[in-house]
């Protein structure tokens, strides 16, 4: 019991930078981190694989907890958790960025619904894909990539080690990849409304008479939730590719 008691501090040491690390990265990924998730779940969940990957995790260093060095070290495992979790979070931010173009293009923007994921309100169709997508998240055992992904950020970041701030930076840049492949989903809606809007525009040129502004709201409503109807059987394709290059991205960046 005394030998126990005297190798206690080293070992919450140990753990304490993976923690930090595993934390971080829960925080700021996907489903884990949303607001639907009790942070003392989210804790408790983080403290459990920072034991699992201690065997991996450990500091190379000898560290004193009580110095600059260590507060450091926790703050540069917080970016590395956070960095990895902003990666895999790019990939519902392209979802909820082609709900929010899809409805604006459908009319159905002022359809506003609280969030139950986030907390705050967000449009009906947003909410449905970005359900959507946590179904194709836990099918695809997306948790078992995070657990993954964070195992070997040990090997290639290891506690104490050195750290490339570029791939943060790397990462930071991608978010312009968002907009891009959102933008490229919502094609074939946004260029559907179009088409729609241009043909009554040409009918209210020859029938000045008829009440084009509610009817033409209806015909693009309608149409539009029939081209996303279309679209959303290619989501989950979409998806998981997209989840493919942010592996492909992290596998880089650890190398």
């Amino acid at each position: 019991m005394e030998l126990f008691l005297s190798q206690l501090p080293s070992l919450l040491t140990a753990v304490w930078w993976p923690f930090c690390r595993t934390l971080a990265m829960f925080s700021a990924a996907p489903v884990i981190g949303e607001n639907m998730v009790p942070v003392t779940v989210r804790v408790l969940l983080s403290l459990a694989v920072a034991i699992v990957l201690l065997p991996v995790a450990a500091p190379t260093v000898a560290i004193e907890p009580l110095s600059f060095h260590a507060l450091v070290l926790t703050a540069q495992q917080a970016l590395i958790g956070f960095g990895i979790g902003l990666a895999f979070h790019l990939t519902m931010a392209i979802v909820m960025v082609l709900g929010f173009m899809t409805s604006s293009q459908m009319g159905l923007s002022m359809a506003v619904m609280n969030d139950p994921m986030s907390g705050a309100s967000s449009d009906v169709v947003t909410a449905l894909l970005y359900i959507l997508c946590i179904y194709v998240f836990f099918a695809i055992d997306g948790h078992l990539v995070f657990t993954g992904v964070i195992g070997a950020s040990f090997h290639a970041w290891p506690v104490g080690g050195a750290f490339d701030l570029l791939t943060v930076q790397r990462v930071a840049y991608n978010v312009a990849w968002v907009f891009s492949a959102a933008l490229l989903l919502a094609v074939p809606i946004i260029f559907s409304a179009l088409v729609v809007q241009i043909g009554f525009g040409f009918l209210n040129r020859v029938a000045p008479a008829l009440n084009l502004y509610s009817l033409g709201f209806s015909v693009v409503t309608v149409f539009g939730v029939y081209m996303l109807a279309y679209i959303v059987r290619t989501i989950p394709q979409h998806y998981i590719h997209l989840t493919q290059q942010v592996l492909d991205l992290l596998r880089q960046s650890m190398r």
